[in-house]
């Protein structure tokens, strides 16, 4: 099985982690996707944190 990281997702705006999800260990760049934000009330791009 693939080695996998728990990532936690941050809104680019609001700076609120809104989101969990797993990555493979073999990327070295940040995750973005964009999500919906509760605290904002819109999609916004949310960017892996550390």
């Amino acid at each position: 099985m693939a080695k996998q990281n728990k990532v936690i997702m941050a809104c680019e705006i609001c700076l609120s982690r809104n989101y969990t999800t797993h990555r493979s260990k073999n990327k070295s760049e940040r995750l973005q996707l964009k999500k919906y934000c509760p605290s904002c009330g819109k999609a916004t791009l949310h960017k892996e944190t550390k």
